[in-house]
């Protein structure tokens, strides 16, 4: 075969591979999705949804089964309140919690029948059971509440000032940290039931429950890895109303304390 005829038929060859490859359609590129968005809520109910950060400046509220998942932050505003512990809901905040003066933070909520214990009720739906993380801390500064209720913590629980008539609760929850109560002036405080991984710390809370015969801050049943620590704690502290019941201590329990181990 002649040189130009070998090329012909080799160009010829090219050219029909070049043709076929054009008939194949282009694979569709997938389609992006869009990160999470910030979100604030100036009152009523947050949507189930995912979202970059939470900002509440006003009342707000989750309804039942909603399933709301958090990569950033929630940040509760001065005189601001989220109740996420009358309904129960699926809460995932990957970072941190906090709480400004003067608001309400309600985490969680769960039924009797389902913790063994007193628990916290649901009011919405009471038999209904809360599923909330926070991946970092929780931390409020001079709120007027905090009810923390059967929630995971992976960091610190830090609730310092504040108060008000409302009850501040502390119940059923895990903590991996530490949980340091300091400097409330309210009318009762508990922290029952919980396990922490670090110290528990109450130091200087002032209670003024009106009913006769206040026993003061509640410490009943906690499981504490390292060391329980208590001092000036007025009217005093209880153990509880079971008989026998103590809260564990991996380290040492001291001041007011002391004798609930």
């Amino acid at each position: 075969m002649k040189k130009s005829t070998r090329l012909r038929v080799l160009l010829s060859g090219v050219i029909a591979v070049a043709l076929s490859l054009s008939a194949v359609p282009a694979m569709a590129a997938s389609p992006r999705t869009a990160p999470p968005a910030n979100y604030t809520c100036s009152g009523g109910e947050i949507p189930s949804g995912s979202y970059a950060n939470v900002s509440v400046t006003g009342p707000c509220t989750v309804g039942v089964g909603a399933v709301i998942d958090i990569t950033g932050n929630v940040s509760v505003a001065a005189g601001a309140s989220l109740d996420a512990q009358s309904a129960s809901a699926t809460i995932s905040v990957a970072r941190n919690v906090t709480a400004s003066a003067g608001s309400f933070l309600g985490l969680g909520c769960q039924p009797p029948s389902y913790t063994g214990n007193s628990a916290h009720e649901c009011t919405v739906d009471p038999e209904g059971v809360s599923v909330i993380s926070v991946g970092g801390n929780v931390t409020a500064n001079g709120a007027m509440a905090v009810m923390l209720n059967g929630i995971t913590v992976r960091g610190n629980v830090t609730l310092t000032g504040g108060g008000s008539t409302i009850p501040w609760s502390i119940k059923n929850n895990a903590i991996d940290g530490n949980l340091t109560v300091t400097g409330q002036r309210t009318e009762w405080l508990g922290a029952l039931f919980n396990t922490i991984g670090g110290n528990a710390t109450l130091t200087n809370i002032a209670l003024s429950d009106p009913h006769p015969g206040a026993p003061g801050v509640y410490i009943v049943r906690n499981n504490v890895a390292r060391n329980l620590t208590c001092n000036g704690l007025t009217p005093g502290v209880s153990g509880g109303f079971v008989p026998g019941s103590v809260n564990v201590v991996g380290g040492n329990a001291t001041g007011q304390c002391a004798a609930l181990v």
